[in-house]
């Protein structure tokens, strides 16, 4: 077992601490939310006032913090990861950011002689509960396979992707297939109740043929409830609509209905939706259709 300091504590990252603690590890946790941290603290981890508290010592340290600014700000603050971490130690990012901002971390990392790999996630929220995340990993061979044993405990696919940096374009690619699925599971369903479909059959046809997905599986009750709790916030997948649409641009590739899924969700934001789960393209799609939030 190891000493691990896990920065970090949302809806996902608790729960992924979480499964750290009943794993074995000796976990040191941080998190500016201290009802989080002390929530981990019953748990059986235990809390620090400060990044450079976490890491004090260990000799892996996970993070998984909202975008890139908070990335750069936990590993290459003067209190902060890189400047706090000892040599050696295996840093693992799960936070979905840029590629370029987890090449310029990872080399401040090798800079001070540690190890870094980029590892983001999908699953949402009942994943990181359930502990079968799908892992994306970038990095280098011996640092990829040094962190496995940290991933199978939070997730059940780990794909090593590529080198540092290649997690996080798998994971763009990823949500930008989730958020057109949930557009067009939304433009299915009202188009099935404009026909007159009674919803909960219709949507049990589709699960059972080629549209069939874990999109329709995990956000159905969703959908048919119009109940958007998150799960996985609006706001966030605006956030990596736009690391997809900048991926893009960098990589001279067009993406025309890469384009389209991030003016609804920037239309969900505009809707004062950027708090509910990313089912609520739904709600959007409704109101451009004229239907109140009840689909009607």
């Amino acid at each position: 077992m190891s000493k691990v300091g896990f920065i970090g504590l949302g809806i996902m990252g608790a729960p992924m601490a979480g499964h750290l603690v009943k794993a074995g590890h000796d976990v040191t946790v941080f998190d500016l939310d201290k009802d989080a941290v002390a929530k981990l603290e019953s748990q059986g981890a235990k809390g620090a006032d400060s990044i450079a508290a976490a890491v004090s010592g260990a000799e892996a340290v996970v993070t998984m913090v909202p975008a890139d600014p908070h990335v750069e700000a936990v590993y290459l603050g003067e209190d902060g990861v890189v400047a706090n971490a000892p040599r050696g130690a295996l840093l693992v990012d799960m936070s979905t950011i840029r590629p370029d901002t987890s090449v310029k971390v990872g080399e401040a990392a090798k800079a001070a002689g540690q190890r870094f790999v980029d590892g983001p996630v999908s699953g949402g929220q009942a994943g990181a509960e359930e502990a079968v995340l799908s892992i994306m990993v970038g990095g280098e061979d011996a640092d990829v396979e040094a962190a496995r044993p940290y991933f199978e405990i939070m997730g059940k696919t780990i794909s090593h992707v590529g080198p540092l940096g290649a997690g996080q374009a798998v994971k763009a690619a990823n949500q930008l297939l989730v958020g057109g699925i949930i557009a067009l599971n939304a433009e299915a369903i009202v188009l099935m109740e404009g026909a007159g479909v009674d919803i909960e059959s219709g949507l049990d046809a589709l699960a059972g043929g080629l549209a069939g997905s874990t999109v329709l599986q995990r956000k159905r009750e969703n959908f048919l409830k119009r109940s958007y709790d998150p799960g996985f916030r609006i706001d966030l997948h605006h956030k990596d609509m736009g690391i997809i649409v900048e991926s893009a641009r960098k990589a001279d590739v067009a993406l025309p209905l890469a384009g389209q899924v991030a003016q609804l969700v920037a239309s969900a934001r505009k809707l004062g939706l950027g708090d509910r789960d990313h089912s609520a393209l739904l709600a959007v799609i409704e109101t451009i259709n004229g239907r109140d939030a009840a689909g009607k």
